[in-house]
């Protein structure tokens, strides 16, 4: 019996080593996303992009928010000249935070009168909204605390009055984990199923023998990666159809934008991932290769699409590998047309991102495409 189980472990072995993909898939790619996961996951978000609507412009007001950016945690990317100009900003995703700094700012502070400074946070993303919150305000009361003690020191003078921080959260004012999470869902569960679904495309007709009438056809191959790809487009929109009425009717998740729209921007994001599949279908010799290649790629589209973690938060390297996922500008657009009400101008670089990304794919993917039997 021990040599009969030993024969058939040996006989796998030797199977799985002729397997040259699947062995390379068991080995290098858990190495690799050992790695890069372990290099650019990371909770502690800093760089976010900061816009200042600064109406004092004093010595005072620029001091206050180079301090800011001189923590880490902001980037300060540019000045505004009003309130619509703060929404249109992080609407467009364009920042994350808004420092408001008030009209006599300066001379509050010389003169120890209470100064109070605004803080405008993104709240569509939580995890950056603590982040923000926090540091902010410790900056400020250390801020204070130096003021108070030059203001104790000064003989006759009175203490200075503190520096007041008041953070206001938009879009998101409660916090609340489904508004971030229900939206991204819909990007999350069209990427898994639509690249499973194409990725055993062609490893299913080579398994069934049906192969050879794709060879002997007139078809070519760009017509065939199209029409591999349109019957699926309808699954996506029932997918997205579902999860915006569950999110709203079961998770109370706001819809402030068009629905048009969004259905119009989802068409690249579905087609980009089905052509992706349908890639992966042409390097996978079965389904099995197939569907594997499908799971190894769904797990950095979690981590570092801007998903589960912050997008600010990964290294410079972790943001330009993620930014060729079709997710990673997905994400931005429909929680932006969700959460923020965000229109057409707003989404327009991410659609352009979509649009090279669904191109290379369907490129690629037809080039792929041999007409010929393995």
């Amino acid at each position: 019996m021990t040599f009969r189980i030993g024969s058939i472990a040996w006989k796998e072995l030797r199977q799985l080593r002729r397997d040259r993909m699947t062995l390379a898939m068991m080995i290098a790619l858990p190495v690799m996303q050992l790695l890069l996961f372990g290099y650019a996951i990371n909770t502690d978000v800093r760089h976010i992009p900061t816009i200042v609507y600064d109406q004092d412009h004093s010595a005072a007001s620029r001091d206050l928010y180079r301090s800011m950016e001189a923590t880490g945690f902001y980037d300060i990317i540019g000045e505004v000249g009003d309130y619509d100009e703060i929404e249109r900003a992080l609407r467009s995703a364009r920042a994350k935070v808004a420092l408001v700094v008030p009209a006599r700012y300066s001379a509050d502070v010389k003169a120890g009168r209470a100064a109070h400074l605004q803080l405008v946070v993104d709240g569509s993303d939580p995890q950056t909204v603590g982040s923000a919150t926090n540091t902010a305000a410790s900056l400020v009361a250390a801020r204070s605390g130096e003021l108070l003690i030059e203001r104790l020191a000064g003989a006759g003078k009175a203490a200075a009055q503190p520096i007041t921080l008041e953070p206001n959260t938009w879009y998101n004012p409660d916090l609340r984990t489904a508004v971030y999470i229900v939206p991204g869902l819909i990007g999350l569960i069209l990427t898994m199923t639509m690249v499973m679904l194409t990725s055993m495309a062609i490893a299913r007709e080579r398994e069934r023998g049906t192969l050879e009438q794709l060879i002997v056809s007139p078809i070519k191959n760009i017509e065939l990666v199209v029409g591999k790809i349109l019957p699926y487009v309808i699954i996506g929109y029932v997918q997205i159809t579902l999860i915006l009425l569950a999110g709203r009717l079961v998770f109370n998740v706001p819809f402030l934008g068009s629905l048009p729209l969004l259905y119009a921007l989802s068409f690249v994001f579905i087609a980009a991932n089905l052509a992706l599949g349908l890639f992966f279908s042409t390097l996978a010799k079965t389904q099995q290769q197939a569907m594997q290649m499908s799971f190894f790629f769904l797990l950095p589209n979690i981590l570092l699409s801007g998903f589960m973690f912050p997008f600010e938060a990964m290294p410079r390297p972790a943001q330009w590998i993620s930014v060729a996922f079709p997710l990673t500008h997905f994400l931005r657009i429909v929680r932006g047309i969700t959460l923020k009400g965000s229109g057409f101008p707003d989404a327009a670089p991410e659609l352009v991102w979509l649009t090279g990304i669904l191109a290379a794919l369907v490129l690629v993917a037809s080039l792929r495409f041999s007409k010929k039997i393995a």
